[in-house]
């Protein structure tokens, strides 16, 4: 890791001094109290406001993102065996588009359930419009496919399928 030039650090001096920590407790404005009130119960702890609730997002259409835990548990733990694989090393965009949608059209006429769609690790040297355009498309492309409501969720593989470089893609059961 490189240290920053006088520059840099000056500039990080500048933007460390605007952050001020995050409190967890907001307390309520302060009122003056008379001075010849006096108060005798003990100090109370100030209320909190209440936080204003985010709306909850809308489910949305196409490519589910959540599992239930034990799916989750069985795929962090590499404990799910792929149905399918599908290897798209040597392929151009067009072809690795066409094979994916195959592939997620077999699987699903054959009821099954995980897909490893192989994309290769991210290269660094390269520019990126040279290397990893197929990964970088990958989540589009399922999304955006004619099979998005079929597909459950989409996970980063185990190290033992390809880690890195690899996709679960989970189908939904079959209806």
């Amino acid at each position: 890791m490189r240290s920053l030039n006088p520059d840099e650090a000056a500039l990080w001096a500048r933007v460390a001094a605007t952050i001020r920590p995050l409190s967890r407790e907001t307390s309520a404005p302060k009122t003056p109290q008379a001075p010849d009130e006096k108060s005798v119960s003990a100090p109370q702890r100030p209320q909190r406001a209440p936080r204003p609730q985010p709306p909850s997002p809308a489910p949305k259409a196409g490519v589910g993102t959540t599992l239930d835990g034990s799916w989750d548990r069985r795929l962090s733990g590499g404990s799910v065996e792929p149905d399918r694989v599908l290897d798209l090393h040597g392929m151009n965009l067009d072809g690795a588009w066409r094979a994916i949608d195959r592939s997620l059209e077999q699987a699903i006429a054959s009821g099954e359930r995980v897909l490893l769609l192989i994309t290769g690790h991210h290269r660094p040297g390269a520019p990126p419009v040279e290397r990893g355009r197929i990964r970088a498309a990958v989540h589009d492309w399922l999304a955006a496919s004619r099979h998005a409501s079929q597909i459950a969720a989409v996970r980063g593989a185990h190290r033992r399928h390809g880690g890195g470089g690899s996709l679960y893609i989970i189908l939904r059961r079959a209806r």
